[in-house]
């Protein structure tokens, strides 16, 4: 019920925003009378904020057309490699008619970018892919909204998302390296483990970053409150059917909607004191910063549901009886193990000051992949950095990435 009561408000407000952003422009735009109004500037700030408060956000696009590959502009197509119910893979194709830097672009090494699946669209990793581009070809997974997937698909669970993430390992190449950000760290190391378990060439390396390998060290506010609910709550208290006017309609999943409102919940007062200086850098005419705050929140609202059985399924495994790290996992028969895994390098990247993944839980990767020679697994602290500066912004670019480009080259062969 309380899903169609969103549905409900959200399609109420709909005119709302419109009228606030017409309004907007209407005391802004150069050629229109009220633009020279007294307070015109603060009237238009002002709307312009009530309306990026009422929109709708829909999925965000990568938006990358291209980069630089040494000294050279290089064009970058977005192309669909693989079409699952849940999941697209993604690949960045690079395209250059300068054959010296084309043969250079061949030669670089494939990753594959497991994005999260728990509430963002992987758009949220835009500055992740951006960087990786420069000096690798570059595939990721693009998880769909679970409201968008027809009942007919059957549900998704997470046993579906590690044979996914097994399928895309094969499909590009036992040479792919494989990064992880986050939630997906613990399904890529139990596919990755069945693989070698099995036999199966695994990756040439895995870079796990901020993940909860064993969420009992250092838990966080997010940790706690996965660990400390019985899972009958989750059930009874976050999970909806999705309403009738989406393609998943009858889907019960947990809403994007609510998975917004937690993480706002958890600094109201930085949210709030964000939008504030957005209204004062309208009135300003600081039209960086405000374009930088639309950036930011663009992609922070657009949200996606995720199927209940995955959801559920994940907080039992990851965060209530800890099967990873225990060893009694089993996926379709076989037993996870991490210590099969030989041959595929380990490095594992946590913040500093991340409250999403507390020190240590991504680490532990390290006591359970006891197979992989020491001289092939590092781990690595960026220092000042949150739980999203590991992966996007100045500390990701200039202290994380250099350190994944080198452990990816030093580990070829």
């Amino acid at each position: 019920m309380l899903y169609q009561l969103y549905e409900s408000q959200r399609a109420l407000l709909s005119p709302f925003a419109e009228f606030a952003s017409a309004t907007s422009k209407l005391y802004s735009h150069p050629l229109s009378p009220f633009n020279h109004a007294p307070g015109s500037q603060r009237l238009s700030a002002g709307f312009d904020l009530l309306h990026r408060l009422t929109k709708e956000y829909e999925k965000p696009q990568f938006g990358i057309t291209s980069i630089q590959v040494g000294e050279t502009d290089v064009a970058v197509q977005e192309q669909v490699i693989k079409t699952q119910p849940f999941c697209r893979l993604l690949r960045f194709k690079r395209y250059t008619d300068n054959s010296q830097v084309l043969d250079t672009m061949r030669a670089q090494p494939a990753v594959l970018v497991v994005a999260p699946l728990s509430g963002h669209h992987s758009t949220l990793l835009r500055d992740t892919v951006r960087t990786l581009l420069k000096d690798h070809k570059v595939y990721i997974t693009d998880w769909v909204d679970a409201r968008m997937v027809s009942m007919a698909h059957g549900d998704f669970h997470l046993d579906d998302y590690i044979a996914y993430v097994q399928d895309f390992i094969r499909l590009i190449g036992p040479d792919v390296n494989v990064i992880s950000v986050c939630q997906p760290t613990v399904p890529v190391l139990a596919a990755i483990s069945l693989m070698a378990s099995a036999g199966e060439a695994t990756p040439r390396t895995m870079v796990m970053m901020g993940g909860p390998i064993d969420a009992r060290k250092s838990p966080t506010a997010v940790n706690n409150l996965a660990m400390n609910r019985p899972l009958d709550w989750f059930e009874q208290n976050v999970i909806y059917r999705v309403p009738q006017n989406f393609e998943g309609a009858g889907r019960r999943v947990y809403p994007g909607f609510m998975q917004h409102t937690g993480f706002v919940a958890m600094n109201p007062d930085r949210h709030a004191s964000s939008h504030w200086d957005y209204f004062l850098d309208l009135v300003r005419g600081d039209d960086d910063s405000a374009d930088a705050h639309r950036q930011f929140y663009d992609e922070y609202n657009a949200v996606l549901d995720m199927d209940a059985h995955y959801y559920l399924e994940t907080i039992q495994t990851v965060f209530q009886d800890f099967s990873l790290v225990n060893g009694t996992w089993n996926v379709k028969g076989q037993l996870v193990r991490p210590q099969d895994i030989t041959t595929t390098a380990l490095l594992t990247v946590e913040g500093e000051l991340d409250d999403i993944s507390g020190a240590g839980q991504t680490r532990a990767a390290h006591d359970l992949c006891t197979g992989i020679p020491a001289n092939r697994r590092e781990h690595y602290d960026v220092i000042g950095a949150g739980h999203y500066g590991i992966f996007s912004g100045r500390r990701w670019r200039e202290m994380a990435y250099p350190e994944i480009r080198k452990f990816i080259v030093t580990h070829q062969k």
